[in-house]
């Protein structure tokens, strides 16, 4: 062993020892080896920083851009409101709600669709009376099976295609993994919905520590029925059912400036009506979606957004030395001073008789508001109230949901065709989803997780380094040794369950860029196709099921969930097991030695 070797040995097993003590974050300690591997002349300075602008890196940057696209446009409810249920039963629900997340998590990044169905499912549990650690599991470990099923489900099928390319001189493309991944994916998702669930500790109570819907007030707020509305001439009790499905409850109708109670359900509606409602902010704007309603001040929202700085939703606090105390949102001008329309208002009592706009306002109340974007200090600022902490609240640009949509599916299908390189691709509809002002300009760097590209772009060029100084040899060597004698599949089974083993105790990009250029050596010293190799890494690396932190998913559950350490291997133990007997034959046929 050659003394670049040993120094490189003994960094990969310091940054895993960090990883697994898990005192610093991931980002740093990579980084951090990355410098010293500079230092001791292991990594040359001119590659020291090429990890950055690697396909892998951008593609997994670009990934999260579009997937906070997709949610803004609306795409992601189109597809949770039509679908989800809260009176199913848990068995058809995990189904369900893992058919949808292992879909998006084909075209999106797993962690992404698992953020954007992690709310739905807690307020589908809540709404059943049932805890939501029966089925954030399930859920997670769906997203998990369905990020292998395209190149862009998951950073470890990113880097694997970007080190087939490196190494052989071609990358895997799209669907490449289709077979061998949505085959296991599918037996997977079965066994989680059928069986898995069954395994899960049992919580009493329907809430859970750490539930993100817990702390989200509710809004008294009004919605206005738009010319053009498909609920023109309906009466409003047959709204009732969708809002419902919604969490939204109506309590009432403004027609001509006034309030209508009682026999209001009866009430055919015309266009103008504006309809009282109760909800979190969220599912405010989901309904709002869902029925294409216009803000309480149409007017003043179209005249915002022709001004084109693009809109954003804050929650505020009245104080006692607010200007609002006392006053109404009318009076103050709040609509033609600060282009702000007053979306909703939040009273404990919630004795609100008037039009939101015409209703005095309470010190204590908090108020949720639309803002043009970038002015949200300033308005809080000349309204003398606290801002609420941020949320993450966001304006659906619901009416160009099919325009996002036809972007990311024509790109998808553009590079699955090979007519443009993938990280090309997905930067147009990220330029496309800018220009169209679907993601803010002010937001576009908030949605990339900066920590995942610091840890590619670092441990990048380290694994390149000990593919180069001959340490992936040595290992794919010494794994040959101990499979000696044993057929090709069997030693392919053996590099699965190894990787598999590392990917649930370390980062599933690190255990990646580790074990790919391994399973070429290994493939290269049996003299064998390393497709195969490939392949069963890319599977062992995404299926981390055993602990809350061998993939993000898993970690995110966590406390929403309810779970202790010890949870995870109920259920992810024989799904691991499971994976395993599937795929390796999927692999053999699919991917011949």
């Amino acid at each position: 062993m050659t003394s670049d070797q040993i120094i490189l040995f003994s960094l990969f097993g310091g940054v895993f020892g960090m990883l697994l003590w898990g005192k610093f974050r991931y980002d740093i300690v990579a980084l951090s080896a990355l410098l010293i591997g500079v230092v001791l002349g292991v990594v040359p300075e001119d590659d020291a920083f090429s990890g950055f602008g690697h396909p892998a890196t951008l593609v997994v940057a670009l990934v999260l851009v579009v997937s906070a696209g997709l949610v803004r446009s609306g795409a992601v409810f189109l597809i949770t409101r039509t679908l989800v249920d809260s009176s199913r039963g848990l068995g058809a629900h995990i189904a369900l709600m893992g058919g949808i997340g292992g879909v998006l998590s084909a075209f999106m990044n797993n962690v992404a669709a698992l953020a954007l169905l992690m709310p739905v499912d807690i307020q589908t549990a809540r709404k059943a009376g049932r805890a939501p650690s029966l089925s954030l599991m399930p859920l997670s470990f769906a997203t998990i099976l369905g990020g292998m099923v395209t190149l862009i489900g998951t950073p470890p099928n990113i880097i694997i295609a970007t080190i087939r390319e490196d190494t052989l001189g071609e990358p895997f493309r799209m669907f490449d993994f289709a077979p061998v991944g949505g085959i296991t994916a599918i037996a997977g998702m079965a066994f989680v919905a059928l069986i898995g669930w069954r395994f899960i500790p049992q919580r009493t109570g329907t809430h859970q520590a750490g539930d993100p819907m817990e702390d989200y007030a509710e809004y008294i707020a009004e919605l206005t029925i738009p010319e053009d509305s498909k609920l023109i001439d309906q009466r409003l009790r047959d709204l009732y059912e969708v809002a419902e499905k919604n969490d939204v409850a109506i309590l009432g109708l403004v027609r001509g400036g006034k309030r209508r109670y009682g026999t209001a359900g009866s009430t055919r509606l015309q266009a103008g009506d504006a309809l009282v409602l109760e909800a979190t902010p969220d599912a405010l704007d989901e309904y709002r979606a869902a029925e294409s309603l216009d803000f309480a001040d149409a007017k003043r929202e179209e005249l915002l957004r022709a001004e084109g700085q693009g809109l954003a939703v804050i929650e505020v606090v009245v104080t006692e030395q607010s200007r609002l105390t006392g006053r109404t949102a009318q009076s103050i001008g709040l609509a033609w001073r600060q282009r702000t329309v007053l979306m909703g208002i939040s009273r404990q009592g919630k004795s609100i008789r008037q039009q939101i706009r015409k209703t005095p306002i309470r010190t204590g109340d908090i108020l949720l508001l639309l803002v043009p974007q970038d002015s949200a200090n300033d308005v809080t600022e000349w309204l003398g109230c606290l801002p609420l902490a941020d949320r993450g609240l966001a304006v659906t640009e619901d009416k160009k949901v099919w325009w996002a949509i036809g972007m990311f599916g024509a790109a998808v299908i553009a590079a699955s065709l090979g007519l443009v390189y993938l990280p090309v691709a997905l930067g147009i509809v990220v330029v496309a989803f800018v220009l169209s002002k679907i993601v803010p300009l002010s937001e576009l760097y908030s949605h990339i997780e900066w920590p995942v590209v610091v840890l590619l772009g670092s441990m990048i060029p380290l694994g390149a380094a000990l593919e180069t100084s001959g340490g992936t040899e040595l290992i794919a060597g010494a794994l040959v040794d101990l499979t000696q004698g044993l057929p090709a599949w069997m030693i392919l089974t053996v590099l699965m369950v190894v990787t598999m083993t590392l990917s649930d105790v370390l980062n599933n990009t690190a255990t990646t860029i580790v074990a790919a250029p391994v399973g070429i050596q290994m493939a290269t010293s049996l003299g064998v196709n390393p497709d195969p190799f490939l392949m069963a890494v890319a599977v062992a690396a995404s299926c981390a099921f055993l602990t809350p932190i061998g993939h993000k998913n898993n970690t995110l559950i966590l406390g929403p969930g309810g779970y202790g350490f010890g949870d995870y291997w109920r259920m992810g133990l024989p799904l691991e097991i499971l994976v395993v007997c599937v795929s390796i034959p999927a692999i053999l046929v699919f991917w011949p030695l």
